[in-house]
């Protein structure tokens, strides 16, 4: 990425100065955002282990998010995630059960629950975020900081188109 020119492609980690055809460019990035998607849920079954041996994969997405922007209501969670109101509730509960969430009154409507991390949940996912991210440090160390800046930047507006999609505020192609 760094210094390349914009329409150089990038195959099995080498720069060719050769435009990709567009087509062909979607199929490699449908096939390599499925590879991290894999790879992901895997890493988060693990790390939800380390969480806590009785924790399933997808509570620390959940852990994590509430860490990011809690406190957030369970109905919150669903529209953020797009998961499941069962599935969230479900994993809601299995993380106050573990005593690394809380469940506190909605101060803006009595009737309502927000969650937080405990902070015994907060602590036990810094340090494994913490470890995720010394892991990325070594794996990436023979990246220039310009290339992992501009992966960072590329995800997040992936990641916020994501979002916008899901709550239907982009229009469709």
């Amino acid at each position: 990425m760094s210094g390349n020119p914009r329409g150089a492609a990038v195959v099995d980690g080498d720069v060719t100065s050769t435009p990709a055809d567009p087509h062909e460019s979607f199929v490699r990035l449908e096939r390599e955002i499925g590879l991290l998607l894999r790879r992901s849920r895997a890493i988060s079954a693990r790390l939800a282990r380390e969480l806590h041996p009785d924790l399933d994969g997808a509570a620390y997405g959940l852990l994590a998010l509430l860490a990011d922007a809690g406190p957030l209501r369970a109905s919150d969670l669903v529209a953020r995630l797009g998961l499941d109101k069962s599935t969230v509730s479900r994993q809601v509960s299995s993380l106050v059960a573990l005593g690394l969430v809380d469940r506190e009154a909605d101060p803006a409507d009595g009737r309502a629950q927000v969650l937080t991390p405990t902070a015994e949940g907060a602590a036990r996912l810094a340090r494994i975020r913490n470890a995720r991210r010394e892991r990325w440090e070594a794996d990436l160390s023979g990246w220039p900081a310009e290339d992992i800046t501009v992966l960072g930047e590329l995800l997040a507006r992936l990641n916020r188109l994501g979002e916008a999609r899901e709550a239907g505020t982009v229009p469709p192609s």
